[in-house]
């Protein structure tokens, strides 16, 4: 095992601009602005993503100066009844997935009570009056000063879990989590991105309220500006780590994580609609969502082709699945276009692939099903052992094949598969996040104790059932081909499924490797080799140092750049791993 040098907490240097720390600060700060204008009145919003705890900051703001009126913008919204049955349609009684929501915030809205509240704004005369939660500025459109504060979905997940927040306009901060999350997922992320576009770029100001009463402010132009520097350099994002009832213990070591933790299950690395971006002003690190930067720069990040195909989405996730020293997978199969699109309203699929990072000598991955498998009998069993009977003989129907460090394995939408005990994958995948239906879960508990749900009620609809032994062999496993090589370098295709849109290269090499985005973003991970140096041949952006495991983003307006064994990896061979997105094959996905 590797000393680790992992970066958890990876950081983009904005020269400039200063920061403002803390609530006093953060106060001194918006009235000295609002006092510029020499005004007897002032009105300020703050609008809120789901997730941030608006009584804080109404709580250290509405002291503002002497005559501060705070309006709460909940108190505008529809009731929690009429919220529910609104979203009921999108959230669906499914105990795991829901159908993606087109609502905008305004439908959460009373318009009556958003009346009654512009007048009260209105007879304020004197003094500073401050709107503040989601949709403040559906209350107050035209203001003296606006402030954005922000969230990541990250952080928003953690309050979940300790019933600090509930879903946007319910009072259900104490339901179950996964309920929490699959709302949140389906309607209120959904809800609040598309506001989020609407007035984050037009804001004064941007709070970072992530550590509670820790809280750090910057001007819009700063964000603005530091979002447009990102996407000129390669970049990381800040990884998260969560635990699970398979995890295993290699992530606790290579990425230097709290040893009293039972395991980790899953590192994300590389999900930039969840993760965060941190920006080092000169005085602080300040946090916000990744996802910010797809918004602001989709075209010079994703570059033109990938954007006009999906959007200001980012399509490619990277993350880890730790089961050494752990247990299995949940056996398990993702939906085919045709069926992600009709029953949940996603454009793209989750096409994915395994890259086993390292393998114990008993290391193997359930992939495809054996020949001739009788196809009534294996859902009849896994339907069995889901209603308390027997546990599901994997064994009998699905093909198992021993795995071993630097394996790539292709996963199609439709393939039954998971990844055995012993093994570290890195997981290149479509980003529709939470579409895996579990086929059985070999009679493990969730963390809760409690019996993760199983959704062969989708699974049986989308098993290609054609994808048996000698397909698989043929077709998915280890399908690597040489493309190129240079002084000190080689390059293979790897994969994925020819129908996917992502293609995969690894690099293996002892001197400096040419690279060029070629107009699409790249996300490559440092697979083996303690240390490299990303450089650009025309000094476009500075070095950048990544580490072994490490996961990290190149914007397709980049272009050019190398990489180059560093520091005590000099002269030593190195491997990464490298996934774009395939120009070729997005056609295919717009005509669909």
């Amino acid at each position: 095992m590797k000393k680790s040098n992992f970066d958890k907490f990876p950081e983009i240097k904005i020269e400039g601009y200063s920061c403002t720390t803390g609530w006093d600060s953060i106060a001194e700060k918006i009235l000295a602005t609002i006092n510029l204008s020499k005004k007897e009145r002032h009105l300020i919003t703050v609008e809120c993503y789901h997730g941030v705890y608006t009584n804080e900051i109404i709580d250290n703001l509405k002291t503002l100066d002497e005559v501060t009126k705070v309006i709460d913008s909940k108190e505008a919204l529809l009731s929690p009844e009429e919220i529910n049955n609104l979203v009921q349609q999108y959230v669906t009684d499914d105990p795991v997935f829901g159908f993606m929501s087109p609502l905008m915030l305004k439908d959460f809205f009373d318009l009556k009570k958003i009346a009654a509240l512009q007048e009260e704004i209105s007879s304020h005369k004197y003094g500073t009056t401050i709107v503040i939660g989601v949709g403040a500025s559906l209350i107050a459109p035209q203001t003296d000063l606006n402030i954005y504060a922000d969230m990541p979905r990250w952080e928003i997940q953690l309050r979940f879990r300790d019933d600090k927040v509930g879903n946007l306009g319910a009072e259900n901060k104490r339901a179950e989590f996964s309920y929490l999350y699959k709302r949140a997922f389906f309607v209120d992320w959904r809800v609040c991105d598309r506001h989020k576009k609407i007035t984050m770029p037009f804001s004064d100001f941007i709070l970072d309220t992530t550590i509670p009463e820790q809280p750090k402010m910057v001007s819009g132009k700063a964000i603005k500006e530091a979002l447009q520097k990102t996407t000129t350099r390669p970049f990381r994002v800040v990884p998260f780590f969560d635990p699970g009832p398979w995890g295993g213990q290699w992530l606790k070591e290579v990425c230097d994580l709290d040893r009293s933790k039972q395991n980790f299950a899953w590192g994300f690395d590389c999900v930039p609609e969840e993760n965060s971006l941190l920006f080092r002003f000169d005085n602080c690190s300040f946090e916000i969502p990744a996802i910010d930067l797809v918004f602001s720069q989709p075209k010079e990040l994703l570059g033109t082709a990938v954007y006009e195909a999906f959007g200001d989405e980012f399509p490619i996730r990277f993350d880890f699945l730790d089961t050494m020293g752990g247990g299995n997978l949940s056996l398990q199969v993702h939906p085919l276009l045709e069926y992600i699109r009709e029953h949940f309203g996603m454009a793209y699929t989750q096409d994915e692939s395994y890259y086993f990072i390292e393998a114990a000598e008993d290391a193997q991955v359930y992939l495809g099903l054996k020949e001739e498998v009788n196809q009534e009998k294996m859902i009849t069993q896994l339907q069995s052992a889901q209603d308390g009977g027997e546990d599901f003989n994997a064994d009998q129907f699905v093909e198992k094949w021993p795995v071993k460090k630097h394996d790539h394995v292709l996963i199609p939408a439709g393939t039954v598969h998971c990844s055995g005990a012993n093994s570290m994958v890195l997981e290149i995948s479509a980003t529709p996040y939470i579409f895996t239906f579990k086929l059985w879960d070999w009679g493990q508990l969730g963390l809760d104790g409690k019996p993760r749900p199983i959704s062969l009620h989708h699974g049986k609809n989308v098993i290609q059932w054609n994808r048996t032994t000698q397909w698989t062999k043929e077709n998915i496993l280890n399908r690597v081909t040489q493309v190129a090589e240079g002084d000190g370098w080689r390059e293979e295709s790897t994969g994925l499924d020819a129908k996917s849109f992502i293609e995969t290269r690894r690099h293996w090499f002892t001197g400096s490797v040419p690279h060029n985005t070629n107009g699409v973003f790249n996300i490559l991970n440092l697979v083996d080799g303690i240390e490299v140096i990303v450089e650009s041949p025309s000094h476009a952006f500075e070095p950048f140092i990544i580490h072994y495991a490490e996961t990290f983003i190149v914007p397709a307006i980049v272009g050019a750049y190398t990489i180059t064994p560093y520091g005590e990896s000099a002269g030593k061979e190195c491997v990464t791993i490298k996934a774009f997105v395939r120009i070729q094959n997005l056609i295919n996905y717009q005509q669909n």
